[in-house]
Order: structure tokens, then C-alpha cells, then sequence
């Protein structure tokens, strides 16, 4: 679980008040995480649940996570004023779950509890964490809800989709606390970080690493976690895009919310999958670590040390998805307004540096935006934080300062904002 960098330097977390609203659903059980998650990293967390949410997880419970009291009525520490103090003081509110009852309490401006009175005075980022039956999450009142805390500048996150209470399943479920965590910590480190500027968006974007396979047991492949794609794919949904996701080979990532998951192996599966998913879309996002090469030959059993062993192993080129994907763009297998942006990680060496290489490619590649990453021990691949270069085709280039891999996301999609846009008026 990654830690939240307020300073924008990854691993110099400042100790930020957190106030973890916690309304009345089965899901207040998945908050206790969430407070663990926030004291873990050094900040200071007040619980504020609702009287109906300790009917689900005792105050006892949330004393001990939070290391603080827990009250839930206006009357209480009358002295301190608290029930104005808290949100005053706040630099963070996150309320999880955020029930349909919470939030139209919240919309209505009523201050009849601890936790509403703490929303209404609160002036730093406020972020609901919905959980609720899809019949509910979908029922026009809620929406209303949603758009009018929105419109207001508040944060409503999208729901997962999955199991509820019961046999039911579908759009409500809340989502898992690291997620929800990592959300919180963005908007830590940039409280604009999460506008709904994508809405109405079609988005792909692929992550993670490709295997290709030598034999059953063997294959080649690279250090690639899926972080930086997924982090992408997570914000892209939670900024109102409609996001499929092409995922390789990832280290244990839950599925972002709102994200529609098609797994892959192999990179000419990938290509599959992308060239599918990409008619029609607005963006492609090309962050995933795809293999250049694949083994000529597979074996279809285990190769055996001692006789029979290969001196060398032939290997083949696969097809380049981020060039394919331009060039299909301009023969007309793509919309000529779907903006194309490909990831490069470099090395520099006695020829040029990282820029001198990635410079190169994008002219090579002809992809609209190139995010670059220098790799090496401890950049990049299996770490939770990042930097590099955002390149544009239009000469521009930007430094992306080193923060988490969710700061990175939130500042491409920074960028692909205004050439959607753009696209859109010359379209």
C-alpha cells in the first residue's frame, strides 16, 4: 500500500489531519482498513461515524484503529466546539461508506450529527466513498445527489461493481480500502486532482508486463507491476471516463472501480485486445511493458537440462502495438481524432541520454504524447512512486515531478484533456 507524499518528494509523508466519516452500511467493516491505512502513514485520524454505523462496528473499535476518541453527537466536547472545529481543522474529510441517506443529508445542509455538522464546515477536500444496492445507486434521487456534491466541489468516487448483501450483486459496491487509500492520498498530494473532466470519455488503457512463453513452465517477460497503468486506468474512471483496461501481467492489483478488466499474456494478445478496444474510443494509453521479442519456437514440453539442451534460444520480433495503433489511425482503421499516448522506459548510454532516446521515438513512433521514465534499480518497475518527461508532438516537453504513481496518472491525464478537446472542435 503506498504512502501518501504531500511534499511531492515520495517517501516524506507530512502529518495531515483526516477526518473518516463512516455512515450507517454493511461496509463500514471495510473502513477500519482505510483508518489503519491513514494512522499506518503517520497522520492523525478522527473517526466521525454516524450512530447507525455503530450498529455495524463498535466505537471500540474505532478508538483503538484511530488512537482518538469517537463521538457522534453535536453535544459532545461542547468546550472545544468540536462539532465546528472538526472539519475546520481537517485537511482531508473522507466518508466511507457513504450511505444514500449520508449523502442526502449532505446535499440537504443538515447538521444534525457529528458527522454532517463536520461537512459543513469543512474547506479542504471532501471525498465520498459510495456503498449502497445498485437499485439505490441508480435511482434518480441519488443521482441528483451525486451531481449537485459534485457541482459543489466535493469528490464522489465511483462505485465497484460486484457483491452486495444478500445474493445481489452489481453497481454500488464500495471499493477496497487500498484503493480508496491511494484516492485519499492523491488528493493529499493535489487536492485538484479528480475533476470530471473525462466524462463521456471512451478510454483504453493497458498495463502490466507480457509473458512469452518458451515452454509450459518458462516464458520471457520483464519487471513490469502494472502500477503505473492501473493508477491510470483508476483515475481515468474516477474522472468520468468509460475505462476498459488491458492488463498483462500485473503483481497482485485489485481491479481499479468503474473499470472494465480484459486480461491478457501474451504481447500478441494484447494487440488483439487493443486494436478491438481502441474503435471507437476517444484515447489509447499505451502503458503497458510489452515484449519487442518472443521466443521463435515454443516448446510444448519442459525443456530438459543435459541432452537435447538448446546452445541459444531463436527469438522473433512482435508487431510494435503503439506504431500500429498510429498507423491505423492514419489509413482509417481509427478515428483520426482518437489521441494516442505511448510510455517509453530508457536508459541512457554513450550515445545520448534518456531524452536523446525518447525524443526519437516519439518522432519514430508518431504517438501524440510520449511519457517517459528513466529505469534502473529502483525506478520505475515495482516501486509505488515515479518521474519523467511528458513529450508532445508538438515539440513541448514537461518535467513530471517525483511523487506517486497516481500524481504521474492525474498530470497525463492533465494532458490529454485539452487535445480530446481539441480533437473534438476539429471533428
Amino acid at each position: 500500500m503506498s504512502n501518501p507524499a504531500s511534499s511531492g518528494e515520495a517517501g516524506s509523508v507530512q502529518r495531515r489531519r483526516i477526518v473518516v466519516g463512516v455512515a450507517g452500511g454493511i461496509a463500514a467493516y471495510k473502513s477500519c482498513a482505510l483508518i489503519r491505512a491513514f494512522t499506518e502513514s503517520g497522520h492523525h485520524v478522527r473517526v466521525v461515524p454516524t450512530e447507525s454505523a455503530l450498529e455495524f462496528v463498535g466505537r471500540a473499535t474505532f478508538e483503538a484503529l484511530s488512537g482518538n476518541p469517537v463521538q457522534t453527537g453535536v453535544f459532545a466536547e461542547v468546550p472545544q466546539v468540536q462539532h465546528v472545529r472538526l472539519g475546520q481543522e481537517a485537511d482531508l474529510v473522507v466518508v466511507a461508506p457513504a450511505t444514500a441517506d449520508l449523502m442526502a443529508r449532505a446535499v440537504a445542509g443538515r447538521a444534525d450529527d457529528l458527522l454532517t455538522a463536520t461537512l459543513l464546515t469543512a474547506r479542504c477536500p471532501v471525498m465520498f466513498v459510495p456503498a449502497m444496492h445498485t437499485e439505490m445507486w441508480e435511482h434518480p434521487a441519488t443521482v441528483d445527489n451525486v451531481a449537485t456534491l459534485r457541482r459543489r466541489g466535493a469528490v464522489v468516487v465511483e462505485p465497484a461493481s460486484g457483491r452486495l448483501t444478500g445474493k445481489d450483486t452489481g453497481a454500488g459496491r464500495m471499493p477496497e480500502p487500498d484503493e480508496i487509500f491511494n484516492l485519499a492520498s492523491l488528493l493529499l498530494e493535489r487536492a485538484d486532482a479528480l475533476p470530471r473532466d473525462l466524462a463521456g470519455r471512451r478510454i483504453v488503457v493497458s498495463a502490466g508486463g507480457t509473458r512469452e512463453p518458451l515452454d509450459p513452465v518458462r516464458f520471457l517477460g520483464n519487471r513490469s507491476s502494472g502500477k503505473q497503468g492501473y493508477a491510470l486506468a483508476r483515475l481515468a474512471a474516477q474522472r468520468g471516463a468509460d475505462v476498459t483496461l488491458v492488463a498483462g501481467s500485473v503483481s497482485g492489483l485489485d481491479d481499479p472501480a468503474a473499470v472494465d478488466v480484459v486480461r491478457v499474456q501474451t504481447a500478441a494478445q494484447m494487440q488483439d485486445a487493443v486494436a478491438k478496444h481502441a474503435s471507437g474510443a476517444d484515447a489509447v494509453i499505451m502503458s503497458a511493458a510489452v515484449a519487442d521479442f518472443r521466443p521463435f519456437t515454443f516448446a510444448t514440453s519442459k525443456i530438459k537440462k543435459g541432452e537435447g539442451e538448446p546452445d541459444s534460444i531463436a527469438l522473433t520480433k512482435n508487431d510494435d502495438i503503439l506504431a500500429g495503433l498510429v498507423r491505423a489511425r492514419a489509413e482509417g482503421g481509427l478515428s483520426a481524432e482518437t489521441v494516442i499516448v505511448g510510455f517509453a522506459a530508457e536508459t541512457g548510454d554513450e550515445h545520448g541520454d534518456v531524452l536523446t532516446y525518447a525524443r526519437e521515438k516519439l518522432a519514430r513512433k508518431g504517438c501524440d504524447l510520449l511519457v517517459v521514465n528513466a529505469v534502473g534499480e529502483g525506478k520505475a518497475f515495482e516501486v509505488d512512486d515515479n518521474n519523467g518527461w511528458l513529450l508532445s508532438a508538438d515539440g513541448s516537453e514537461t518535467a513530471l515531478a517525483h511523487g506517486s504513481k497516481a500524481l504521474m496518472a492525474s498530470r497525463v491525464l492533465d494532458a490529454l484533456g485539452p487535445l480530446l478537446a481539441e480533437r473534438s472542435r476539429i471533428g
